[in-house]
């Protein structure tokens, strides 16, 4: 059905990104559209439609997970960072016309598409829709303000702030495309997401702070529009272009990277004047204020109390069988939403025993839930929004009752150090991410091992688990790191088909204690999460004692941070689990 409706417009193929209007990790079910596609469920990736082939390109995260949920009698695998899109179009489809949707690809991606060779066209609809005869409605729940309690700061305040950045570069107007962007500046959530806490919605910030809103005017209701007050004009989506066709002969700031490339085009044809730049609001929204600063030590406090509860279960649990990956996902997701200010879960679960925890991201379903065995490692990599804070924590754990292959421990031990070599860190202003990724993988590196995915992104205070611009990965932006950022710390490694193994914490970035002679400012990390290693797992000879020691306060800090909030017999195992590690 779709060749023949890319035959009709005269298209040699079609780009079907994972991704809505709204570019973010999650969609909604009617965003859905690769998936509907091709079967792949990940939270990236990019299908290729040509007349006579069809090609999958995922990242190092999804390449066993595409495997298993694509048909490889119709889809063709490829890895979108080894062998990029653009790479494969001017190979196998030079001067193919090729459409696109320009709601669903950010000017940034298409430039580098464009390299290829293959004619690119942007299309008023997108065939994908005309064939999708039971596609959901998109989501229409109702926007609700974000106490200032938990925000921190006001929107007024915030408005203020964003607008003096674009009058001090003489501009007009900046597109915020992000809803992130949107939710952060007029601290407004909402649920049209299940594991993001946002109303999606699209808006303009002028230079003089008004904002003209874009969401349509049911979803407001007394209270917002009172929270939102004179300086922000509610515009049905529908508005949105003609609205632009006003700002003719403005300068208007565009984010070629979170914004469809609809925006460039449209504003162009206008006769307003394109300025590349950064969202104003995505540097601020990522540097967490005082109140957001305390809000996130506090959720992380009640998850940590939820997970070592849920670790304690585990411990008595798994060795006698009788537990799935869905089973044990749900339990912890029972035990967190007892905790105050709980939404929902930041992120699906991931809950992988035995070979699943090879699969980066995999997802537990029915179709794919297995027992949790005895004498196999287990991986849980999971998370909540709280409505002080965004969580997300991975510990993996040797089931028991037996002993842990030698290997295997020391494997988990390369990662664990790593992973102590990153959060003890101490770098000077100015460092970015990607320059910190290699600490976490050396000892990996030594023995002659890797892992194919980053080792950290930014976390939002209740907004997206991955949130930019700052990330540690070697394909990370170049963003210095500032205090006030979270950011996730967790190397691993995967072997398909036996285990993977993950170790996960948030850190969020702090200035540096000042040492005797330092000639600049430094920073270093702040932990926030609080939950026991498997000490079954750690090959104490493997370690230094520097690392011994680090590990062996960690737990203490643990014991003494979360021990007292927990039941007795929980209490009780968290001491035994947090004692210090035998002498090597």
């Amino acid at each position: 059905m779709l060749r023949a409706e890319l035959a009709r417009r005269g298209l040699d193929g079609l780009l079907v990104p994972r991704s809505d209007a709204f570019l973010g990790e999650y969609v909604p079910p009617s965003g859905e559209r690769l998936a509907w596609l091709t079967g792949f469920t990940g939270s990236a990736g990019l299908a290729l439609v040509l007349r006579d082939r069809a090609v999958l390109f995922v990242d190092g995260r999804y390449t066993t997970q595409a495997a298993a949920e694509t048909d490889p009698a119709l889809w063709e695998a490829r890895h979108l960072l080894e062998q990029p899109p653009a790479t494969f179009l001017k190979a196998e489809a030079a001067g193919a016309r090729i459409g696109y949707d320009p709601w669903l690809h950010p000017a940034a991606t298409l430039e580098r598409l464009a390299e290829s060779g293959a004619t690119l066209v942007p299309l008023e609809s997108n065939p994908v829709d005309a064939v999708w005869d039971d596609r959901p409605a998109p989501p229409a729940g109702r926007a609700v303000p974000h106490p200032l309690a938990f925000a921190g700061q006001d929107a007024a305040t915030k408005r203020e702030a964003a607008a003096a950045t674009l009058r001090a570069e003489g501009q007009d107007a900046a597109v915020l495309a992000d809803p992130h962007a949107v939710a952060w500046l007029l601290n407004i959530r909402g649920d049209d997401l299940p594991h993001t806490p946002l109303a999606l919605a699209m808006a303009l910030l002028h230079a003089d702070a008004r904002v003209d809103l874009f969401l349509h005017p049911a979803r407001a209701d007394a209270a917002l529009r009172a929270h939102l007050g004179n300086a922000v004009a509610l515009h049905e989506p529908e508005a949105l272009a003609g609205v632009l066709e006003g700002l003719a002969g403005r300068q208007v700031r565009l984010d070629a990277e979170v914004t469809p490339a609809w925006f460039g085009q449209r504003l162009r044809e206008a006769g307003a004047e394109v300025v590349p730049g950064e969202d104003p609001c995505r540097l601020p929204r990522a540097c967490k204020n005082a109140v957001e600063q305390q809000g996130a030590r506090a959720a992380h406090q009640r998850d940590a109390v939820a997970l070592c509860r849920f670790l304690a279960w585990f411990a008595e649990a798994a060795p006698k069988g009788g537990e799935t990956e869905l089973s044990a996902a749900a339990r912890l997701l029972e035990l967190r939403a007892e905790g105050a200010h709980f939404v929902a879960e930041s992120f699906p679960a991931i809950s992988g025993a035995g070979e699943n925890g090879a699969i980066i991201h995999y997802r537990a379903t029915a179709a794919t839930n297995r027992p949790i065995r005895p004498d196999e490692c287990y991986l849980v990599d999971s998370g909540a929004q709280y409505r002080d804070g965004t969580t997300d924590v991975t510990r993996t754990m040797w089931t028991g009752p037996g002993p842990v292959p030698a290997e295997l421990a020391a494997r988990y031990t390369m990662v664990l150090q790593g992973h102590l070599a990153l959060s003890a860190l101490r770098f000077p202003e100015g460092v970015a991410g990607l320059h910190l990724d290699s600490l976490a993988r050396q000892r990996l590196w030594a023995a002659g091992l890797d892992y194919d995915h980053g080792t950290g992104h930014g976390v939002g205070s209740f907004l997206s688990v991955h949130e930019g611009p700052a990330g540690i990965s070697r394909a990370a932006r170049p963003v210095p790191l500032k205090p006030g950022m979270i950011l996730s710390n967790e190397p691993g490694f995967y072997l398909p088909g036996a285990y993977g193994i993950r170790i996960e914490n948030l850190l969020l970035v702090q200035p540096a204690a000042p040492l005797p002679g330092q000639v600049k400012p430094f920073l270093a990390f702040e932990t926030l999460t609080w939950a026991p290693y498997d000490r079954r797992l750690i090959q104490v000879a493997l370690l230094s004692e520097a690392e011994r020691r680090q590990i062996d306060a960690y737990h203490r800090a643990v014991a003494d941070r979360i021990g007292p909030l927990l039941p007795e017999d929980a209490a009780a195992w968290l001491r035994q689990v947090c004692a210090p590690l035998p002498e090597r």
